[in-house]
């Protein structure tokens, strides 16, 4: 019976639907993933201290915000919007959507993620593309705890602005999943630099060969938002019946 449910799923993860969903999550995580780090560039160009420099952490929250929000929005009707392995380890534990699709998700987005750094760097030929990094005063557990608690926050906000039962929110969900991102930047950028996204910060880490505290970006992240879905759905809104899991998410995520 396990392996007939397996294989069910399997195939369920290679259906023609499904693999549009694919394409979708690739287009929109290569949108933000160039918004973001594009935007990171840009306040090294126009500010060349831009580590100490206020207005560039405004910049890179605002890029995230108006990114994220669209990447959302462009993709939620095909797949789900997840744009972040976080979102879809998320909906995964929680089963919104099968292991096989979870994968497939994931390859999408960090595909599109090195594509999307890639494309920067041989653009933008005088710049190297930015990674996250870990500030000293912090430790690799220090940074992890912190990237969970934001992703914590993020994927919660996932599933309540996109719960079907408050109501049809439209257009306002991916707003409010943007401008959360936009104010976790604002706060813990100069700390671990805000990623909440382990696609975007492996992208980054390919390109530029450098893969140092990559861990904290995935472990951190992934553990947030596998609580914040399991909370969600298990404490604070409870469906009335289960669920079943399908194919692609219902719903939108990042």
């Amino acid at each position: 019976m396990a392996r007939t449910s397996l294989g069910s799923r399997f195939e369920q993860s290679i259906t023609l639907n499904a693999l549009r969903a694919y394409i979708a999550e690739f287009l929109s995580t290569f949108f933000y993933v160039f918004a973001v780090m594009g935007s990171m560039m840009s306040s090294r160009k126009l500010m060349p201290d831009a580590a100490s420099d206020p207005s560039s952490l405004v910049v890179v929250a605002i890029a995230n915000a108006f990114a994220l929000a669209s990447a959302v929005f462009i993709s939620a009707n095909i797949s789900g919007g997840h744009v972040n392995p976080a979102v879809t380890f998320g909906m995964a534990v929680g089963g919104h959507i099968s292991i096989p699709t979870a994968l497939f998700y994931w390859i999408s987005q960090m595909l599109a993620s090195v594509m999307a750094c890639l494309a920067l760097r041989v653009t933008i030929v005088g710049q190297h593309v930015p990674t996250y990094t870990i500030a000293e005063e912090m430790t690799g557990f220090g940074a992890s705890v912190l990237e969970g608690v934001l992703t914590f926050a993020l994927v919660y906000t996932v599933y309540a602005a996109t719960d079907p039962r408050r109501g049809p929110l439209g257009s306002m969900g991916p707003l409010v999943i943007g401008l959360i991102a936009g104010a976790n930047v604002l706060a813990t950028g100069p700390f671990s630099g805000g990623s909440m996204n382990p696609a975007c910060a492996f992208g980054s880490s390919v390109i530029a060969g450098s893969f140092r505290n990559q861990a904290a970006y995935w472990v951190g992240p992934l553990m947030g938002g596998a609580v914040a879905g399991l909370l969600y759905d298990n404490v604070v809104f409870p469906a009335q019946g289960a669920a079943s899991a399908t194919g692609v998410s219902e719903g939108v995520g990042v």
